[in-house]
Protein backbone atom coordinates (compact mmCIF):
# COMPACT_ATOMS: atom_id res chain seq x y z
CA UNK A 1 0.00 0.00 0.00
CA UNK A 2 2.96 2.50 0.46
CA UNK A 3 4.34 1.64 -2.56
CA UNK A 4 0.77 2.43 -4.35
CA UNK A 5 0.69 5.82 -2.56
CA UNK A 6 4.14 6.52 -3.58
CA UNK A 7 3.76 5.95 -7.16
CA UNK A 8 0.68 8.07 -6.87
CA UNK A 9 2.53 11.09 -5.65
CA UNK A 10 4.84 10.61 -7.81
CA UNK A 11 2.88 10.78 -10.60
CA UNK A 12 1.03 13.21 -9.96
CA UNK A 13 4.24 15.50 -9.25
CA UNK A 14 5.38 14.62 -12.79
CA UNK A 15 1.68 15.61 -14.61
CA UNK A 16 1.34 19.19 -12.31
CA UNK A 17 5.16 20.05 -13.01
CA UNK A 18 4.22 18.68 -16.87
CA UNK A 19 1.29 21.43 -16.81
CA UNK A 20 3.90 23.69 -15.25
CA UNK A 21 6.14 23.63 -18.36
CA UNK A 22 3.51 23.46 -21.19
CA UNK A 23 1.35 26.53 -19.57
CA UNK A 24 4.89 28.61 -19.64
CA UNK A 25 6.13 28.10 -22.95
CA UNK A 26 2.82 27.18 -25.12
CA UNK A 27 0.09 28.23 -23.10
CA UNK A 28 -1.85 28.11 -26.53
CA UNK A 29 -2.13 24.33 -26.12
CA UNK A 30 -4.14 24.43 -23.13
CA UNK A 31 -6.63 26.84 -25.00
CA UNK A 32 -10.17 25.37 -23.98
CA UNK A 33 -9.00 23.60 -20.81
CA UNK A 34 -10.70 24.03 -17.69
CA UNK A 35 -9.69 23.61 -13.53
CA UNK A 36 -12.24 22.79 -11.16
CA UNK A 37 -12.92 26.69 -9.29
CA UNK A 38 -11.48 28.54 -12.21
CA UNK A 39 -13.87 30.33 -14.55
CA UNK A 40 -12.79 29.48 -18.31
CA UNK A 41 -13.46 32.48 -20.85
CA UNK A 42 -12.74 32.63 -24.48
CA UNK A 43 -11.80 36.04 -26.13
CA UNK A 44 -12.68 37.05 -30.15
CA UNK A 45 -9.46 39.16 -31.74
CA UNK A 46 -9.06 40.61 -34.95
CA UNK A 47 -7.42 38.96 -37.22
CA UNK A 48 -4.01 40.22 -37.52
CA UNK A 49 -3.47 42.14 -41.34
CA UNK A 50 -0.51 44.33 -42.63
CA UNK A 51 -3.51 46.37 -44.33
CA UNK A 52 -5.40 47.85 -41.76
CA UNK A 53 -9.50 48.62 -42.43
CA UNK A 54 -10.52 52.00 -41.51
CA UNK A 55 -12.60 52.16 -38.50
CA UNK A 56 -16.32 53.69 -39.43
CA UNK A 57 -16.49 56.81 -39.48
CA UNK A 58 -12.80 57.52 -40.44
CA UNK A 59 -11.79 60.40 -42.87
CA UNK A 60 -8.24 58.30 -43.18
CA UNK A 61 -8.43 57.85 -46.79
CA UNK A 62 -9.35 61.32 -47.36
CA UNK A 63 -5.86 62.53 -45.05
CA UNK A 64 -4.16 59.84 -46.76
CA UNK A 65 -4.90 61.47 -50.35
CA UNK A 66 -4.85 64.60 -49.13
CA UNK A 67 -1.65 65.19 -46.83
CA UNK A 68 1.05 64.21 -49.11
CA UNK A 69 0.41 67.66 -50.70
CA UNK A 70 0.34 69.73 -47.77
CA UNK A 71 3.88 71.52 -47.04
CA UNK A 72 5.67 73.03 -44.35
CA UNK A 73 6.78 76.56 -45.03
CA UNK A 74 9.72 78.38 -43.55
CA UNK A 75 10.45 81.56 -43.66
CA UNK A 76 13.67 84.24 -42.72
CA UNK A 77 13.87 88.30 -42.96
CA UNK A 78 16.94 90.33 -42.37
CA UNK A 79 16.79 92.06 -39.33
CA UNK A 80 15.70 95.62 -38.93
CA UNK A 81 18.94 97.46 -38.17
CA UNK A 82 18.16 100.78 -36.09
CA UNK A 83 19.97 103.87 -37.70
CA UNK A 84 21.33 104.42 -34.59
CA UNK A 85 22.89 100.81 -33.22
CA UNK A 86 26.29 101.97 -33.98
CA UNK A 87 25.94 104.57 -31.46
CA UNK A 88 27.63 103.36 -28.07
CA UNK A 89 25.27 105.15 -26.00
CA UNK A 90 22.32 104.43 -27.74
CA UNK A 91 23.76 100.36 -27.41
CA UNK A 92 24.46 101.33 -23.81
CA UNK A 93 20.70 101.70 -22.99
CA UNK A 94 19.24 99.76 -25.82
CA UNK A 95 21.35 96.84 -26.45
CA UNK A 96 22.41 95.47 -29.81
CA UNK A 97 18.16 96.13 -31.85
CA UNK A 98 17.22 93.80 -34.31
CA UNK A 99 20.49 91.63 -34.76
CA UNK A 100 18.55 88.56 -34.98
CA UNK A 101 16.59 87.44 -38.32
CA UNK A 102 13.16 87.28 -38.33
CA UNK A 103 11.42 83.70 -39.08
CA UNK A 104 8.10 83.09 -40.37
CA UNK A 105 5.93 79.72 -40.11
CA UNK A 106 3.38 78.37 -42.67
CA UNK A 107 2.01 75.88 -44.76
CA UNK A 108 1.49 75.39 -48.37
CA UNK A 109 -0.17 72.90 -50.79
CA UNK A 110 1.22 71.47 -54.55
CA UNK A 111 -1.26 72.29 -56.80
CA UNK A 112 0.48 71.13 -59.64
CA UNK A 113 3.55 68.40 -61.01
CA UNK A 114 5.81 71.64 -62.07
CA UNK A 115 6.11 72.31 -58.59
CA UNK A 116 3.31 75.71 -57.94
CA UNK A 117 2.52 76.01 -54.55
CA UNK A 118 -0.47 77.87 -52.92
CA UNK A 119 -0.43 79.64 -50.03
CA UNK A 120 -1.11 83.09 -47.90
CA UNK A 121 0.48 85.98 -49.26
CA UNK A 122 1.10 86.91 -45.44
CA UNK A 123 3.05 84.15 -44.82
CA UNK A 124 5.99 84.87 -47.11
CA UNK A 125 5.46 88.77 -47.40
CA UNK A 126 8.77 90.76 -46.79
CA UNK A 127 10.56 87.17 -46.58
CA UNK A 128 14.18 86.90 -47.90
CA UNK A 129 14.36 82.97 -47.59
CA UNK A 130 11.58 81.14 -48.01
CA UNK A 131 12.11 76.93 -47.20
CA UNK A 132 9.45 74.43 -48.13
CA UNK A 133 9.56 71.30 -46.07
CA UNK A 134 7.59 68.21 -48.31
CA UNK A 135 5.48 65.65 -45.77
CA UNK A 136 8.46 63.07 -46.82
CA UNK A 137 11.13 65.14 -45.14
CA UNK A 138 12.24 66.31 -48.31
CA UNK A 139 13.66 70.33 -48.24
CA UNK A 140 13.72 72.98 -51.53
CA UNK A 141 13.99 76.90 -51.41
CA UNK A 142 10.97 78.29 -52.99
CA UNK A 143 11.09 81.42 -54.95
CA UNK A 144 8.06 83.72 -54.93
CA UNK A 145 6.58 83.30 -58.71
CA UNK A 146 3.55 86.26 -57.78
CA UNK A 147 1.33 87.45 -54.86
CA UNK A 148 -1.99 88.75 -54.61
CA UNK A 149 -2.48 91.23 -51.34
CA UNK A 150 -6.08 91.46 -52.51
CA UNK A 151 -6.95 88.16 -51.60
CA UNK A 152 -4.21 87.45 -49.60
CA UNK A 153 -2.82 84.71 -51.68
CA UNK A 154 0.83 83.76 -53.23
CA UNK A 155 2.30 81.39 -55.79
CA UNK A 156 5.43 79.23 -54.91
CA UNK A 157 7.72 77.37 -57.18
CA UNK A 158 9.87 74.29 -56.27
CA UNK A 159 12.04 72.15 -57.57
CA UNK A 160 11.74 68.41 -56.68
CA UNK A 161 10.99 65.70 -58.85
CA UNK A 162 7.86 63.62 -58.21
CA UNK A 163 5.83 66.25 -56.46
CA UNK A 164 2.66 64.92 -55.07
CA UNK A 165 -0.38 66.92 -55.78
CA UNK A 166 -3.30 68.05 -54.41
CA UNK A 167 -7.17 67.54 -56.71
CA UNK A 168 -9.22 70.45 -56.66
CA UNK A 169 -12.48 70.08 -55.66
CA UNK A 170 -15.42 72.23 -56.32
CA UNK A 171 -16.00 74.92 -53.39
CA UNK A 172 -19.25 76.35 -55.27
CA UNK A 173 -20.48 72.63 -54.48
CA UNK A 174 -20.35 73.38 -50.73
CA UNK A 175 -22.71 73.41 -48.30
CA UNK A 176 -23.17 74.32 -44.22
CA UNK A 177 -22.68 71.13 -41.94
CA UNK A 178 -19.83 69.04 -44.84
CA UNK A 179 -17.55 67.85 -42.96
CA UNK A 180 -14.31 68.73 -43.51
CA UNK A 181 -10.59 68.69 -42.86
CA UNK A 182 -7.94 71.33 -41.82
CA UNK A 183 -4.28 70.22 -42.74
CA UNK A 184 -1.40 72.07 -41.76
CA UNK A 185 1.82 72.77 -39.58
CA UNK A 186 0.53 74.36 -36.33
CA UNK A 187 3.10 75.75 -33.75
CA UNK A 188 5.49 73.64 -35.65
CA UNK A 189 4.82 71.10 -34.28
CA UNK A 190 4.61 68.72 -37.33
CA UNK A 191 1.90 68.19 -40.37
CA UNK A 192 -1.49 67.56 -38.10
CA UNK A 193 -4.79 67.18 -39.41
CA UNK A 194 -8.15 68.33 -37.58
CA UNK A 195 -11.99 68.02 -38.47
CA UNK A 196 -15.01 69.73 -38.32
CA UNK A 197 -17.27 70.98 -40.29
CA UNK A 198 -18.41 73.97 -43.20
CA UNK A 199 -19.91 76.38 -40.57
CA UNK A 200 -21.00 78.89 -43.14
CA UNK A 201 -20.33 80.29 -46.44
CA UNK A 202 -19.82 83.76 -47.70
CA UNK A 203 -18.41 85.66 -44.83
CA UNK A 204 -17.39 88.97 -45.68
CA UNK A 205 -16.44 92.25 -43.95
CA UNK A 206 -13.94 90.90 -41.67
CA UNK A 207 -11.63 93.30 -42.36
CA UNK A 208 -8.94 90.66 -43.53
CA UNK A 209 -9.12 90.87 -47.17
CA UNK A 210 -9.88 93.28 -49.67
CA UNK A 211 -11.83 90.85 -51.60
CA UNK A 212 -13.69 88.40 -49.06
CA UNK A 213 -15.64 85.55 -49.35
CA UNK A 214 -14.58 83.23 -46.92
CA UNK A 215 -15.87 79.35 -45.37
CA UNK A 216 -16.37 79.44 -42.39
CA UNK A 217 -15.39 76.07 -40.28
CA UNK A 218 -15.10 74.80 -36.98
CA UNK A 219 -11.95 73.00 -37.71
CA UNK A 220 -8.89 73.85 -35.41
CA UNK A 221 -7.00 76.44 -37.05
CA UNK A 222 -4.05 77.50 -35.13
CA UNK A 223 -0.74 79.79 -36.24
CA UNK A 224 1.34 77.60 -38.28
CA UNK A 225 -1.88 76.51 -40.05
CA UNK A 226 -1.67 79.78 -42.61
CA UNK A 227 -1.62 78.38 -46.22
CA UNK A 228 -2.77 74.60 -45.46
CA UNK A 229 -4.94 72.92 -47.46
CA UNK A 230 -8.80 72.72 -46.04
CA UNK A 231 -10.44 69.47 -47.93
CA UNK A 232 -13.53 67.54 -48.12
CA UNK A 233 -14.46 64.24 -46.71
CA UNK A 234 -12.83 62.76 -50.14
CA UNK A 235 -10.41 64.90 -49.67
CA UNK A 236 -10.25 67.40 -52.50
CA UNK A 237 -9.29 70.72 -51.65
CA UNK A 238 -11.99 73.04 -51.12
CA UNK A 239 -9.78 76.13 -49.43
CA UNK A 240 -6.92 77.70 -48.32
CA UNK A 241 -6.43 78.16 -44.36
CA UNK A 242 -5.93 81.98 -43.75
CA UNK A 243 -7.48 83.07 -40.82
CA UNK A 244 -8.88 82.91 -37.14
CA UNK A 245 -11.07 84.56 -34.85
CA UNK A 246 -9.41 84.14 -31.61
CA UNK A 247 -8.65 86.01 -28.10
CA UNK A 248 -5.87 83.89 -27.05
CA UNK A 249 -4.07 83.13 -30.22
CA UNK A 250 -5.25 79.74 -30.30
CA UNK A 251 -8.43 78.23 -32.12
CA UNK A 252 -12.01 78.87 -30.65
CA UNK A 253 -13.70 77.10 -33.25
CA UNK A 254 -14.12 79.87 -35.67
CA UNK A 255 -11.44 79.57 -38.98
CA UNK A 256 -11.96 81.14 -41.92
CA UNK A 257 -10.59 79.45 -45.81
CA UNK A 258 -10.09 81.00 -49.16
CA UNK A 259 -12.47 79.04 -51.85
CA UNK A 260 -10.19 77.36 -54.04
CA UNK A 261 -12.92 79.11 -56.68
CA UNK A 262 -10.86 82.29 -55.71
CA UNK A 263 -7.70 80.32 -55.44
CA UNK A 264 -7.96 79.03 -59.11
CA UNK A 265 -8.22 82.16 -60.41
CA UNK A 266 -5.99 83.49 -58.62
CA UNK A 267 -3.41 80.91 -59.73
CA UNK A 268 -4.38 81.36 -63.81
CA UNK A 269 -3.68 85.09 -63.41
CA UNK A 270 -0.27 84.84 -61.91
CA UNK A 271 1.16 81.92 -63.74
CA UNK A 272 -0.02 83.19 -67.28
CA UNK A 273 0.82 87.29 -66.47
CA UNK A 274 2.78 87.52 -63.44
CA UNK A 275 -0.11 89.63 -61.47
CA UNK A 276 -3.91 89.62 -61.23
CA UNK A 277 -5.73 92.14 -62.83
CA UNK A 278 -8.81 93.42 -62.33
CA UNK A 279 -11.49 95.38 -63.39
CA UNK A 280 -12.23 98.74 -61.67
CA UNK A 281 -14.45 101.63 -62.56
CA UNK A 282 -13.85 104.08 -59.42
CA UNK A 283 -16.82 104.68 -57.27
CA UNK A 284 -17.67 104.61 -53.60
CA UNK A 285 -20.52 102.30 -52.63
CA UNK A 286 -22.30 102.08 -50.01
CA UNK A 287 -24.74 99.44 -48.42
CA UNK A 288 -28.76 100.50 -49.22
CA UNK A 289 -29.90 101.13 -45.79
CA UNK A 290 -33.49 103.23 -45.59
CA UNK A 291 -31.25 106.10 -44.06
CA UNK A 292 -29.22 106.09 -46.94
CA UNK A 293 -31.99 105.75 -49.76
CA UNK A 294 -34.14 108.45 -47.59
CA UNK A 295 -31.05 110.72 -47.66
CA UNK A 296 -30.37 109.95 -51.61
CA UNK A 297 -34.58 110.63 -52.17
CA UNK A 298 -34.03 106.86 -53.74
CA UNK A 299 -36.67 104.28 -53.82
CA UNK A 300 -35.10 101.28 -55.06
CA UNK A 301 -35.48 97.69 -53.37
CA UNK A 302 -32.31 96.48 -53.51
CA UNK A 303 -28.68 97.15 -54.69
CA UNK A 304 -25.44 99.28 -53.74
CA UNK A 305 -25.75 102.85 -53.86
CA UNK A 306 -22.97 105.13 -55.07
CA UNK A 307 -22.11 107.70 -52.84
CA UNK A 308 -18.96 108.84 -54.61
CA UNK A 309 -17.73 109.08 -58.40
CA UNK A 310 -14.44 110.18 -58.80
CA UNK A 311 -13.68 111.91 -61.47
CA UNK A 312 -12.45 111.28 -64.61
CA UNK A 313 -12.69 107.76 -63.72
CA UNK A 314 -14.57 105.05 -66.32
CA UNK A 315 -17.40 105.08 -64.12
CA UNK A 316 -17.59 109.32 -64.50
CA UNK A 317 -17.62 109.10 -68.22
CA UNK A 318 -20.14 106.46 -68.24
CA UNK A 319 -22.13 108.78 -66.91
CA UNK A 320 -22.64 107.26 -62.91
CA UNK A 321 -23.88 109.89 -60.02
CA UNK A 322 -23.48 109.74 -56.42
CA UNK A 323 -27.15 109.10 -55.23
CA UNK A 324 -27.58 105.93 -58.26
CA UNK A 325 -27.99 102.53 -57.55
CA UNK A 326 -26.37 100.04 -59.17
CA UNK A 327 -28.47 96.80 -59.28
CA UNK A 328 -26.65 94.71 -62.19
CA UNK A 329 -23.04 94.45 -63.40
CA UNK A 330 -23.11 92.65 -66.51
CA UNK A 331 -26.38 91.05 -66.16
CA UNK A 332 -25.82 89.43 -62.73
CA UNK A 333 -27.71 91.21 -59.88
CA UNK A 334 -25.63 92.59 -57.29
CA UNK A 335 -27.03 93.50 -53.55
CA UNK A 336 -24.40 94.25 -51.20
CA UNK A 337 -21.05 96.46 -51.34
CA UNK A 338 -19.04 93.08 -51.54
CA UNK A 339 -20.98 91.52 -54.51
CA UNK A 340 -20.14 94.92 -56.13
CA UNK A 341 -16.63 94.66 -55.59
CA UNK A 342 -16.35 90.96 -56.88
CA UNK A 343 -18.65 91.70 -59.83
CA UNK A 344 -16.55 94.49 -61.22
CA UNK A 345 -13.14 93.15 -60.35
CA UNK A 346 -14.21 90.27 -62.33
CA UNK A 347 -14.88 93.18 -65.44
CA UNK A 348 -11.97 92.79 -68.17
CA UNK A 349 -10.23 95.79 -68.20
CA UNK A 350 -10.72 97.51 -71.92
CA UNK A 351 -13.91 95.64 -72.36
CA UNK A 352 -17.40 97.73 -72.25
CA UNK A 353 -19.31 96.49 -69.76
CA UNK A 354 -22.99 96.93 -69.00
CA UNK A 355 -24.66 98.86 -65.37
CA UNK A 356 -28.18 98.45 -64.71
CA UNK A 357 -28.85 101.46 -62.11
CA UNK A 358 -32.02 103.11 -61.16
CA UNK A 359 -31.49 106.88 -60.69
CA UNK A 360 -34.96 108.04 -58.23
CA UNK A 361 -37.68 106.60 -60.14
CA UNK A 362 -35.90 105.66 -63.49
CA UNK A 363 -34.00 102.20 -64.34
CA UNK A 364 -30.82 103.40 -66.81
CA UNK A 365 -28.52 101.14 -68.83
CA UNK A 366 -25.12 102.71 -68.64
CA UNK A 367 -22.32 101.20 -70.55
CA UNK A 368 -18.92 101.51 -69.20
CA UNK A 369 -15.52 100.56 -70.23
CA UNK A 370 -13.59 99.38 -66.64
CA UNK A 371 -9.56 100.45 -66.31
CA UNK A 372 -7.19 98.56 -64.14
CA UNK A 373 -7.96 98.03 -60.55
CA UNK A 374 -5.22 100.11 -58.78
CA UNK A 375 -2.52 98.16 -56.39
CA UNK A 376 -2.39 100.40 -52.91
CA UNK A 377 0.75 99.65 -51.13
CA UNK A 378 0.06 97.24 -47.95
CA UNK A 379 1.43 96.89 -44.84
CA UNK A 380 2.51 93.45 -43.99
CA UNK A 381 -0.57 91.75 -42.16
CA UNK A 382 -0.22 90.12 -38.78
CA UNK A 383 -3.12 87.13 -37.93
Amino acid sequence: MKRLWLLFSQTITVLLAAWFVVATLQPGWLHGVSFPGRTSISLVEAPTSTTTAPMPGSFAAAARKAAPAVVSINTSKAPVRDPRSDDPWFQFFFGNQGSQPQAGLGSGVIVSPEGYILTNNHVVEGADEIDVTLSDSRKARARVIGTDPDTDLAILKIELDKLPVIVLGNSDAAQVGDRVLAIGNPFGVGQTVTSGIVSALGRSQLGINTFENFIQTDAAINPGNSGGALVDANGNLLGINTAIYSRSGGSLGIGFAIPVSTAKMVLANITAHGQVTRGWIGVEPGELSPEMAETFGVKAPSGVIITGVLQNAPAARAGLRPGDVITEVAGKPVTSVAGLLSAVAALKPGEMASLRVQRGEHMLDLEVEPGVRPRPPRAPATR
